[in-house]
């Protein structure tokens, strides 16, 4: 028991005009799209650094983590009483890290631990699960995909802007309409989802870094399905 909400805060971040997170480099991990620090108020005082630099930045809570092999990973009041169906996807995303980790790119091992985790809850629910349970993960999971196409769908578009060079104040301009069409789309989303309301304070204050969060962990959960 931690005594806290989360065992790690990662933090993200871009260039103003960025799509693509900074790295952190370190010994065993390699170089890593984030950083995750110990305590929330050594991660907000980072933020706080990366922010007077120009950057766009997002602190996000972690329930859990992987050392990769090296270590046993400890079950943690941060996730044990989540629902069991929460529980199973979350581990088995953690173990996929022990079985395969690739240095230096973020996206492929986040990638590939999300698709380990959506078959490995899968199979989790043929066996234990029951029809409720069934109805609840379905729903959960359409959310999830729906907001993180929605999440890389804008994140093109901001790309594509950033790389016409235009002169920064027009730049910023369309920066914010583009996060403003964003707000917008997810608005008539939550329509469709009867008012959830799950991803609104992620939305709250929408930059390049909270996208970047996102995209590392579904960019390329299509093509390892596919695989």
């Amino acid at each position: 028991d931690l005594q806290r909400p989360y065992v790690v805060w990662n933090v993200f971040a871009t260039k103003e005009f960025s799509i693509k997170p900074e790295q952190w480099c370190f010994p065993i991990a390699g170089c890593v799209g984030y950083r995750g620090y110990f305590t929330q108020v050594r991660a907000n005082a980072f933020a706080q650094e990366l922010r007077e630099r120009g950057l766009d930045v997002f602190v996000g809570g972690v329930p859990a983590y992987s050392t990769l092999g090296w270590f046993d990973d400890p079950v943690l009041n941060t996730f044990v009483n989540y629902p069991q169906y929460e529980v199973a996807r979350l581990i088995s995303h953690e173990l996929a890290h022990q079985v395969t980790y690739v240095r230096n790119d973020t996206e492929f091992n986040e990638s590939f631990a999300v698709t380990v985790e959506l078959e490995g809850v899968a199979r989790w629910m043929a066996r234990y699960g029951d029809d409720k349970m069934r109805a609840d993960v379905a729903r959960a999971q359409q959310r999830r995909t729906q907001f993180a196409a929605l999440v890389l769908k804008y994140r093109r578009e901001l790309g594509a802007l950033y790389r016409t060079k235009l002169a920064p104040a027009e730049m910023r301009q369309r920066k914010t309409a583009t996060f403003d069409a964003l707000k917008q789309d997810y608005r008539q989303l939550k329509e469709e989802w009867g008012g959830f309301a799950g991803y609104d304070r992620f939305l709250d204050e929408p930059n390049n870094a909270k996208l970047a969060s996102i995209s590392i962990y579904n960019a390329l959960v299509p093509q390892f399905q596919h695989i």
